[in-house]
């Protein structure tokens, strides 16, 4: 009785630790029970996961010189001011005008086949005491005759369209040492009961932002932009948290 109690009291706590497990799961869905999804606070954009301090290898820093009675800095990119972003907490446009398509179609055929055969009709005389060890159907002249065929098939297509047009400000979050500027920004929309995000992070160049203080998405280096949202009708076009670790778990 002391091991079935034992054993009665470990699956108990296991069965109670389960819903424990899946809280943090649920806690998104939870979050717009019966009402719009929370927006997130308004904080600093350089604490977001994207925006994380950025290391790249970096050239050598040269020497400031200054050269008396001159109004040019060694190291400035114009002569007259711009209101382009060029230090921390500046905004700047990300325009995202992306329309893609790529097709990829492959096909292989491949066939082999073979064959071998090998026999001791004559061999100084030593065939004729094969009989006495080999049974008698076995015929010396035809002693191995291998053959083999294989073929394989196959074939593959991938067809892909994407297309997203959108704009959202950033914000400088980090100088590196050659120049480039690190953004971050994210945009939120809330329309009835569903959340829309948007979310940017990368490096960019300041000769790459145009005079209106906008850069398109191609030129950013390292560029992490996701799209998406939270809500009713995304709960609903997503399996449940049972079902999604039933498919990692099961293997068939």
């Amino acid at each position: 009785m002391g091991d079935r109690t034992r054993f009665t009291t470990r699956v108990t706590r296991a069965l109670l630790l389960v819903p424990l497990a899946l809280l943090p799961a649920c806690a998104d869905r939870l979050d717009h029970l019966g009402k719009p999804p929370s927006m997130t606070a308004i904080d600093n954009p350089a604490q977001q996961a994207e925006a994380a301090r950025v290391t790249m290898p970096m050239p050598v820093s040269l020497p400031e010189v200054r050269q008396p009675a001159s109004l040019w800095e060694p190291e400035a990119r114009g002569f007259l001011r711009d209101l382009r972003a060029k230090t921390v907490g500046d905004i700047v446009t990300v325009v995202i005008d992306m329309a893609e398509q790529a097709q990829i179609r492959n096909q292989t055929t491949r066939s082999r086949g073979a064959s071998e055969a090998a026999g001791v009709p004559n061999f100084f005389g030593l065939e004729s005491r094969l009989p006495a060890i080999l049974p008698d159907q076995v015929d010396p002249s035809k002693l191995v005759d291998l053959n083999s065929n294989s073929s394989s098939s196959g074939s593959g297509q991938i067809n892909r369209q994407e297309q997203i047009q959108l704009k959202v400000a950033a914000v400088v979050t980090d100088i590196l040492p050659n120049g480039n500027l690190v953004i971050a920004g994210r945009q939120e929309m809330r329309v009835n009961y569903e959340l829309r995000e948007l979310r940017i992070a990368g490096v960019i160049r300041p000769e790459d932002i145009t005079t209106r203080n906008t850069v398109s998405y191609e030129k950013i280096a390292e560029a992490r932009i996701a799209y998406g949202g939270r809500g009713q009708i995304t709960d609903v076009q997503q399996p449940r948290v049972g079902q999604q670790v039933l498919d990692v778990i099961l293997p068939f």
